[in-house]
């Protein structure tokens, strides 16, 4: 094994071709769009259909904080994926959990699209539906942290940020294209087609997305460092004991930065703006998808520059400017998506989107730089899913709530500022470690604290 002259490795000891590595980012971006296609498929339906089709008894509104409870529900088992996608990503390797990954979602996706609702089988509906958005929340919980290594450990040193960047990007575009199919169902299948047949084609279209998606992930090599590691049998065999033990501060504040920036996003990825667009301002459900999708194209290409951003300017300093990009969209938000109208609704979403690429588009590279190559399959997929649960979990239960409660949206903005804020703070307490070599023979220096003022671990 050998570095590369740009602190890249490959397993062989030579240089990736660019092939090769053109290879890693075209499967690491198809395979988390499919998997967050089938994520928020469910959260927009949650918004648009669950309440009535699964929660029917408790009346519209408590029916939809219930739908919105389910969607931050499967939360709650992020850990869990992430627990176990961690401890075999770093014993058996990053490729061999992402293609199980894909699999459990498409199959719990697919499923959904069959399920009979409440009026059907009564209350065994929601149970099941509860049971199948646990399995896509394990699943999602063991996605992310594989694919960005499998990005960010293939690429060169000097373009970290922007190899990052590209399973970050799968993230909107799977919200573009959830967005855009459910738009066009809601077309061909318009007010009660809809909620008769028309919602559940974009849960069983998953079935052929995700066979596209393991066809074209089982043809990418092995991580290169995880290559390494294996080669001279230096897997550590309880990486998750050994990540707490020694890295367990720098997980808390790596979620509390991710936190900042999921509970501001799953407004719109979390379903619950949709509702709120439909059910309370008089929107068509067909132009508050369309207003999502222009949004998602923006956060697409803000998260793909900051990316890249990050490699000239480092993460660190990447983060603070989209922080404060954030806050901008915050603010900006619902005066213009309280106006009723959809141009001013779609400008909201897309301001909004700009903030939201720029604490993202780095969130990769930052957070594989923060942990040794031993155990850090488990650090990035943890950190991420703590972070889920502390951020977008709950969000838009928080959100309607805030609303039915107070009546407005002004305290949903407070809430929103105070976690960009939180995301800001956690940011400061880091050190830039941009371009940190990964390999195992650096393994000492990956190890001192990222942290600022804190020495070296034991």
């Amino acid at each position: 094994m050998s570095a590369q002259p740009d602190g890249g490795l490959t397993p062989t000891g030579t240089i990736a071709s660019g092939a090769d590595r053109r290879r890693v980012i075209f499967a690491t971006v198809v395979g988390t769009t499919i998997e967050w296609y089938d994520f928020f498929t469910y959260a927009a339906m949650s918004g648009l259909a669950f309440g009535v089709l699964f929660f029917e008894p408790a009346g519209p509104e408590f029916g939809r904080i219930l739908a919105f409870l389910t969607v931050g529900l499967s939360f709650l088992f992020r850990p869990l994926g992430a627990f176990l996608a961690g401890h075999f990503g770093d014993r058996i390797g990053r490729r061999k959990v992402l293609v199980i990954t894909l699999f459990g979602m498409g199959v719990a996706t697919a499923l959904i699209g069959l399920l009979p609702t409440y009026q059907v089988i009564g209350v065994v509906a929601p149970a099941l539906l509860v049971l199948l958005r646990v399995l896509q929340g394990v699943s999602a919980g063991g996605e992310w942290g594989g694919a960005v290594l499998m990005a960010v450990e293939h690429a060169p040193r000097s373009r970290r940020g922007a190899y990052g960047a590209s399973p970050q990007v799968g993230v909107p575009l799977g919200l573009l294209l959830s967005s855009a199919v459910i738009a066009i169902m809601s077309m061909i299948a318009p007010g009660d087609a809809f909620l008769e047949w028309g919602w559940r084609v974009p849960f069983l279209l998953s079935v052929v997305l995700i066979l596209v998606g393991w066809w074209i992930r089982r043809s990418v090599e092995e991580s290169p460092v995880f290559t390494e590691i294996a080669e001279r049998a230096a897997q550590t065999k309880t990486p998750i004991v050994a990540l707490f033990r020694n890295y367990g501060l720098v997980v808390v504040i790596a979620a509390l930065v991710f936190a900042g920036n999921n509970a501001v996003g799953y407004m719109t990825t979390g379903g619950w703006i949709q509702g709120y667009a439909t059910n309370g301002l008089g929107l068509t459900r067909p132009e508050v998808l369309w207003a999502v999708a222009l949004g998602a194209i923006v956060w697409l290409v803000s998260t793909w520059f900051a990316g890249g951003l990050s490699d000239r300017i480092g993460r660190r300093s990447t983060y603070l400017l989209g922080w404060a990009l954030q806050l901008v969209g915050v603010f900006a938000l619902f005066p213009l998506v309280n106006t009723g109208e959809l141009v001013p609704f779609a400008l909201g979403l897309m301001i909004l989107s700009i903030g939201l690429g720029f604490t993202y588009g780095p969130q990769a590279a930052f957070y594989a730089e923060i942990f040794p190559a031993s155990v850090r399959f488990s650090g990035v997929s943890i950190s991420y899913a703590i972070g889920a649960i502390l951020g977008g979990a709950f969000a838009p239960t928080v959100a309607e709530w805030l609303v039915q409660t107070t009546g407005g949206t002004g305290s949903v903005t407070i809430y929103l500022a105070i976690m960009t804020v939180i995301g800001l703070l956690a940011t400061l307490a880091f050190r830039d470690r941009s371009g940190l070599p990964l390999g195992i023979d650096h393994e000492d220096e990956q190890a001192r604290s990222p942290l600022q003022g804190v020495g070296a671990t034991d």
